[in-house]
This record gives C-alpha cells, structure tokens and sequence, in this order.
C-alpha cells in the first residue's frame, strides 16, 4: 500500500477516550455536540460520543483536535455516505 505525493498521510491518535487526533483531515463536513464528521483522506470518518467540540481545525496541515468523551470512530463509504450524513446531522 504506497501513497501518492499529493495524498497526505491518514493518522488517528485517541488519549483516554477524551482527545482525539487526526492528521489527513480534508474537510470538516459538520458537527455538534454529539456527532463530527470529517472528511480524511482515508475516507469519510464519523465520530460519535459526547460534548464533542473542535479544539483545533488547520485544513493547510490536515490536522483536527476533538475534545470530549469519544464513544466510536466509524468510516463510511462514499456511495451511501449522503443519506448516512443527512440523518446523523439532523
């Protein structure tokens, strides 16, 4: 599994369920207090938990700091990701 020059490269680091970190971030898709969806460029990444918030967003670097008690991590696919996406934020 070799990665192209432009694709930056994907990580997740969680700390105690309470910190999480990630690197490949593309876009932030939405979020709330209970749901973040980001965009990665390992695919769509939907965290779930709660008193989630964005303590860092830098698009430039890839780099997204989630804050709260993180209860799943779940990527989906790109074919029914819209109808999923539509429902977790409503």
């Amino acid at each position: 599994m070799s990665e192209t020059n432009n694709t930056k490269p994907h990580t997740i680091m969680l700390d105690h369920r309470a910190k999480l970190r990630i690197t490949g971030a593309e876009d932030v898709n939405g979020f709330n207090e209970e749901a973040v969806s980001v965009k990665t460029t390992a695919g769509q990444l939907i965290i779930k938990g709660s008193g989630l918030h964005i303590d860092k967003l830098s698009l430039e670097s890839g780099d997204v700091s989630v804050d709260g008690k993180i209860d799943s991590l779940q990527y989906i696919g790109s074919d029914s990701s819209r109808s999923k996406l539509s429902r977790l934020f409503r």
